[in-house]
C-alpha cells in the first residue's frame, strides 16, 4: 500500500514532513534520555505555535542546543543566550530558551536522583504506554490525569513550559500513551 493511500490521524495533513513525523516516530515508545528532553524541549518551544512550525526547526535546535545534551546546556552562559536569541532557526522567545537551560539542570537532577530521566517520566503510565481506542480527533482530550500529574511534579522540580497539556502532548510524542485513532495505520504498528 503507498503511503498516499493509507488512513492516518487527521492531524497529519499532507505536508511530507508532517506525514513522516507521523508515520515513524508519533506514539513510538522512547526511553533515551536525550531523546525524551528533546521532545520535552521541542514540545515547550511549540507553545502558542504549531507543531509543524517546530518540525521545520528540529534540525536547528539540534544544531543551537548541542544536540539536546543536557550537560552541555544547563552551563549555557549570557553570551550563549544572546546567540540563541539571534539564531533565526529557532524560536526566537527569551523565556523559552531560559526555560530551556533551566530545564536541563532540572533534568540532570531528576536524572540524578531516579537514574535515569527514562525511569521517572515512564512512573507517569505506570512504566507502560496506554493503549488508547479514540475514534476520531474530537474524542482526544487535551490533558489527563496522568499529564496533570506530571506537569505538577515537574514543575514541582523547577521544570517550566510543561503545562498539562504540553505533558499531555510529550506523552503522545514519545509513545506513553498510543492516541493513534483506531481507524489509523499506526494505531496497530504502535501498539
Amino acid at each position: 500500500m503507498s503511503t498516499s493511500s493509507r488512513i492516518r490521524c487527521g492531524w497529519a495533513g499532507t505536508d511530507p514532513l508532517y506525514v513522516a513525523y507521523h508515520d515513524t516516530e508519533w506514539g513510538v515508545p522512547v526511553h533515551d534520555d536525550r531523546h525524551l528532553f528533546e521532545m520535552l524541549t521541542l514540545e515547550g518551544a511549540q507553545a502558542g505555535l504549531s507543531w509543524i512550525t517546530i518540525l521545520r526547526k528540529r534540525d536547528n535546535y539540534r544544531k543551537a542546543f548541542d544536540g539536546f545534551r543536557a550537560e552541555r546546556i544547563a552551563r549555557y552562559d549570557a553570551k550563549k543566550v544572546r546567540a540563541l536569541l539571534a539564531n533565526e532557526g529557532i524560536v526566537r522567545n527569551r523565556l523559552k530558551i531560559a526555560s530551556t537551560i533551566s530545564n536541563a539542570r532540572a533534568f540532570l537532577a531528576v536524572r540524578k536522583e531516579f537514574g535515569s530521566f527514562d525511569h521517572y517520566i515512564w512512573q507517569f503510565v505506570g512504566g507502560t504506554p496506554r493503549q488508547e481506542h479514540r475514534h476520531s480527533l474530537k474524542d482526544i482530550p487535551a490533558h489527563t490525569a496522568e499529564s496533570d500529574a506530571m506537569s505538577k511534579d515537574l514543575k514541582k522540580r523547577g521544570f517550566r513550559f510543561v503545562g498539562s497539556t504540553i505533558c499531555y502532548a510529550f506523552m503522545q510524542a514519545v509513545g506513553m500513551v498510543n492516541d493513534h485513532t483506531t481507524d489509523c495505520f499506526r494505531h496497530g504498528k504502535v501498539r
